[in-house]
């Protein structure tokens, strides 16, 4: 059973940064497409960057597009997302979710394994 654990979220000011972390265990990290989500107040969760099974491939959603950059470490078995420039509307609780062997989808039917959630705040 695969489990992930979102870290990193916080209190930032507008054009700050963070980088948000997802930790997998309970099977390598190697074969896993994750994806970021988040759900700002009020809002349907939405996609915001993916990388491939092989980590070859990785897509972002226009809104974060140019200050969003995923990465991975197979063997630390952990996925980053850096996120610059922040600003007040990418307030929500980021999420990552996993699935295996997949391509990376925006779609979140496409996913298998989903994390609980870390919040962030961006202030004005």
């Amino acid at each position: 059973q695969v489990q992930l654990v979102e870290s990193g979220g916080g209190l930032v000011l507008s054009g700050g940064s963070l980088r948000l972390s997802c930790a997998v265990s309970g099977r390598t990290l190697s074969g896993l497409a994750v994806g970021w989500f988040r759900r700002s107040p009020g809002k349907e969760r939405e996609f915001v960057a993916a990388s491939s099974w092989s980590g070859t491939i990785t897509s972002y959603a226009d809104s974060v597009k140019g200050r969003a950059t995923i990465s991975r470490d197979n063997a630390k078995k952990r996925v980053d997302l850096q996120m610059n420039s922040l600003k007040p509307e990418d307030t929500a609780v980021y999420y990552c979710a996993a699935d295996p062997l997949g391509p990376g989808s925006s779609q979140q039917i496409s996913y298998n394994y989903w994390g609980q959630g870390t919040q962030v705040t961006v202030s004005s």
